[in-house]
């Protein structure tokens, strides 16, 4: 693909939040690597509300060069959804996020891509030998990996590591949430998508420090429960709520059996044990959770139908025309 194309082949995404003194130089790695490479591209630099001058910087460059796309949110929103309007803004084929701050190396891009011409709809990078402070990012990434791994069924060894490649298609649905950007290999998979992996260099920082310390990790469990939720039960969450609220009722009656069993062999009276109130409360539990069940049940079918959305997707399909 070569720069002559009137749509670019691929969409460089850069989330920054105050990295100005960065910026130039990876915007200049990435004209390096990419006219080597004869691909045509833009680059979409989305300002979360920096306040070190990047929005300057940044309109600068776009005068200059029309490759340049800057987007300027109104305040600071998170990398998440900086990431998500880098991806709805993008016209290439390929979209390849990259973190502003010079650790990810440009000249990675051009693996990811062969990757992705091979057949895989995603590829993710993987920071082998990270640059970073092992106590504060490193650590508890290992666990947060592990615990994404386990949970969500997809295996990749890093995924925080923001350079990526993606097959726009693929990414057409997924929307992203919470500190939900490390998944989208997962939703790209909920999607069908075929994931992969290839190792990447990583470089210490140069610049500024870290945003990110441990209460990241937190966040990330809690937005990982909501994706495994949204993986198994977002069709059918009667299954979830259903299944609490008969579990709950089941213990009421087990509860009602031991303070019965208390009650006739063991000479205590209903009033000396916790077990009737303990028994009442299961059970209105249960009816309640089955209740949001039949609610969360209609809301689902609610979205799907409202939105004429189907509870498939198909890959292809032949002799099907009219």
């Amino acid at each position: 693909m070569t720069d002559t194309a009137a749509a670019p082949y691929l969409s460089i995404i850069i989330p920054t939040f105050d990295e100005a003194l960065s910026l130039p130089l990876l915007v200049s790695e990435i004209h390096a690597v990419l006219k080597e490479h004869h691909y045509s591209y833009e680059i979409i630099i989305i300002d979360d509300g920096s306040g070190d001058g990047t929005r300057e910087l940044l309109d600068d460059m776009a005068k200059s060069d029309r490759r340049c796309r800057p987007i300027h949110l109104r305040r600071n929103y998170g990398q998440t959804a900086a990431m998500m309007a880098g991806i709805d803004h993008a016209h290439g084929e390929i979209l390849i996020p990259i973190d502003a701050d010079l650790q990810n190396d440009p000249g990675d891009i051009p693996a990811l891509i062969d990757k992705i011409d091979e057949g895989y709809d995603v590829c993710s990078g993987w920071r082998r030998h990270r640059r970073d402070n092992p106590l504060v990012r490193i650590i508890p990434s290992m666990i947060a990996n592990f615990f994404i791994q386990l949970i969500s069924g997809v295996k990749l060894h890093d995924y925080g590591c923001t350079l990526k490649a993606y097959r726009k298609e693929i990414l057409q649905e997924v929307r992203l949430y919470g500190e939900m950007h490390r998944f989208i290999p997962v939703l790209a998979r909920q999607n069908g998508a075929h994931v992969t992996e290839i190792p990447v260099h990583h470089r210490p920082r140069r610049f500024g420090h870290s945003k990110y310390g441990l209460k990241r990790t937190v966040k990330v469990i809690l937005d990982l429960m909501v994706i495994r939720f949204m993986q198994t039960y977002f069709q059918r969450p009667i299954y979830v709520f259903g299944g609490f609220g008969l579990a709950s009722i089941a213990l009421s009656f087990v509860t009602f059996g031991g303070m019965l069993y208390f009650k006739y062999f063991g000479n205590k009276s209903f009033i000396q044990t916790p077990l009737p109130l303990i028994a009442v409360l299961f059970m209105l539990i249960g009816f309640i959770a089955i209740f949001i069940g039949f609610l969360a049940q209609i809301t689902m079918m609610t979205y799907y139908e409202s939105q004429n959305l189907k509870p498939y997707r198909i890959a292809y399909s032949r002799n099907l025309e009219h």
